[in-house]
């Protein structure tokens, strides 16, 4: 049986990356809370999404307004084929049909084939504010100072990328050529491999520190919720345990890592033998050739 289930699992350092909906002059984080008592910064899977598509150049896909008013919906359009737009062939999409048409509505489903997790910190938040003025502005007319304040963590965040090789550029009666599959993996993880995001005049740099996974037969993240942090050391007991704990993982794991980032380097190092996060990637886009032959 081909190995079509490809999982990453990734930790990036980044700084105050994704806002919800504020109150006041306060911009808030988007956050969760957990059973340890403490608030954790995230960035949602959505976001993650609009910057991988918007560098790969990939967010053209043709979209338009269904319904009338406030309950019109902007979705991509019925034309929209994924031979056409790579977009909709490993995000998926929803193309709804009203009732005008011959008295049916309806709607057509294509499930992601690339699924992300939202990115959660690794390190709790502690409620630290940015105080913020237009000083630098205001002073040239004597004008008083607009006052805002805004949220502030950084932390290391990790999340999930999982692609079902199989479902790559495929859709009903559609089907693109091997060559072209191959083509759109590789570009999606060369994009993963040097994420930014810009945000409040700031670019992020969301390229993995660490990244652990391989293609399996069986189409689980296995190492999503299992890397975390303590005392800036990376728990490596709760990694070791996930590969040991079947054959599959032990021999078809690949890690890349960027040395000296967390307090026991050395026994990453020992444990793990990684890769550079370079030479992982490369391994994953040959993984991904060898696939689709």
């Amino acid at each position: 049986m081909k190995k079509s289930g490809l999982t990453i699992s990734l930790i990036f350092e980044a700084e105050s990356a994704n806002y919800g909906e504020g109150f006041g002059n306060i911009t808030v984080l988007k956050k969760m809370s957990r059973g340890d008592g403490n608030a954790y910064s995230y960035i949602s899977r959505q976001a993650l999404r609009y910057n991988m598509i918007n560098q790969l150049g990939w967010d053209d896909t043709e979209v338009y307004k269904e319904g009338k008013g406030e309950k019109a919906v902007v979705q991509f359009a019925p034309n929209a084929t994924i031979d056409k737009y790579p977009e909709i062939d490993l995000f998926g999409y929803m193309k709804t049909k009203s009732k005008s048409d011959q008295g049916r509505g309806g709607a057509t489903l294509r499930s992601a084939v690339v699924r992300l997790s939202n990115a959660i910190s690794l390190e709790p938040f502690k409620a630290d504010l940015d105080y913020l003025t237009n000083m630098g502005l205001a002073k040239r007319k004597g004008f008083d100072n607009s006052i805002a304040q805004s949220e502030i963590h950084k932390s290391f965040y990790a999340y999930t990328i999982t692609i079902d090789l199989d479902r790559i550029g495929v859709d009903e009666d559609i089907e693109i050529e091997n060559a072209e599959k191959a083509r759109r993996v590789k570009a999606f993880l060369k994009t993963v491999s040097t994420l930014y995001r810009d945000i409040k005049g700031r670019r992020e740099n969301l390229s993995p520190v660490f990244a652990i996974g391989g293609t399996y037969e069986r189409k689980n993240p296995f190492f999503e919720n299992r890397l975390s942090l303590k005392n800036k050391e990376l728990d490596l007991e709760k990694i070791l345990s996930v590969i040991n704990s079947f054959d599959e993982l032990k021999e078809n794991t690949l890690v890349g890592y960027i040395d000296n980032t967390f307090a026991n380097d050395d026994e990453i190092k020992e444990s793990l033998d990684p890769l550079s996060i370079g030479d992982f990637f490369q391994k994953f886009m040959d993984k991904v050739d060898e696939y689709y032959g």
